[in-house]
């Protein structure tokens, strides 16, 4: 037996509409064409679907059990359709996003409420666990971008410059290098560090300034939370480097002090990392943009992140 997409919407249809001429408008075919179907499917299934001579036409004991499958395949089959012609027109889609920078959050999620407006049929995750191995990730298609600070040539990805931001150094107004107008690499040297925990490399306070210096701070303290960061670095527990859009708050309060890394400052940009295929793509475009301008009036203090609202 061979039962067909088509067989499955004319039982339905013929149920709906009662008689073989209404359903035959319905699903936009001759009556004829549609008489020969059910002819060819009785033939083929070895029993009767229809009672006859009943006004409307009634489906008979095996008919009801085609309407069944019908009625239980046919609205995923539809749901499927509706949503390959919105991947085809570009307005849903899949959009998973592994982070290589863990103060991300702090402007990713004011980027994400704006894009659910505009589009809301597209899949979005964020995938922390794979910041490690973010880009190979991306690369086997198990992320669709990836925020990270340190491009790389790859075969068929795309790196798409978002910002450029300061790393900034943070410590207690009552610290003894608040004196200080920037702070230099031995300055750490008997420091307690509050860091993310991420490996040193992708810490910019280690890879911009205190290994190419070849300074260790006295102690390292790895904390999860940016809140927790900056409450240990108002007790005196540390200092910490932050990304300008973490303390742009507390640039004026006056439990802490904020200071420039070296005397010209530090400059680093991030990137979103993407499949060439999928860069231009409009609901990841859009995503792009927003990334690109929704941080950088965070950093001007023109917006207020949900997360610290």
């Amino acid at each position: 037996m061979h039962i067909e997409f088509r067989h499955l919407r004319t039982i339905r249809a013929i149920h709906e509409t009662g008689g073989l001429a209404r359903a035959a408008e319905v699903l936009n075919i001759t009556q004829s064409a549609l008489s020969h179907q059910v002819k060819g499917l009785e033939e083929q299934v070895g029993v009767e679907l229809f009672v006859r001579r009943t006004k409307p036409l009634k489906l008979s004991a095996a008919g009801h059990r085609l309407l069944r499958l019908a009625e239980r395949i046919l609205p995923e089959l539809e749901a499927l359709e509706v949503e390959f012609e919105g991947l085809r027109k570009g307005k849903s889609g899949r959009l998973h996003i592994a982070i290589e920078c863990h103060a991300c959050f702090e402007w990713l999620f004011p980027v994400l409420e704006e894009f659910r407006k505009a589009w809301p049929d597209v899949d979005v995750d964020i995938r922390p666990g794979l910041a490690f191995d973010a880009l190979p990730a991306l690369q086997r298609e198990e992320v669709d971008l990836v925020v990270s600070s340190d491009p790389e040539k790859l075969d068929g990805v795309d790196f798409t410059g978002l910002f450029d931001y300061e790393p900034v150094f943070v410590a207690s107004s009552q610290h003894p290098l608040a004196q200080k107008a920037y702070i230099e690499a031995e300055d750490f040297r008997g420091e307690l560090l509050i860091t993310y925990p991420v490996e040193r490399s992708r810490l910019d306070v280690f890879s911009q300034l205190l290994i190419p210096a070849k300074v260790e701070p006295r102690a390292v303290r790895q904390v999860e939370l940016t809140a927790v960061i900056l409450l240990l670095v108002a007790s005196e527990r540390g200092v910490a480097v932050l990304p300008d859009w973490v303390v742009r708050e507390v640039r004026y309060n006056s439990d802490y002090v904020t200071r420039p890394l070296t005397k010209g400052g530090l400059t680093r940009r991030l990137y979103a990392a993407t499949r060439e295929e999928d860069t231009t793509k409009p609901y990841l475009a859009h995503l792009l943009k927003l990334a690109r301008r929704i941080p950088v009036q965070l950093q001007r203090g023109e917006l207020e992140s949900p997360a610290r609202a």
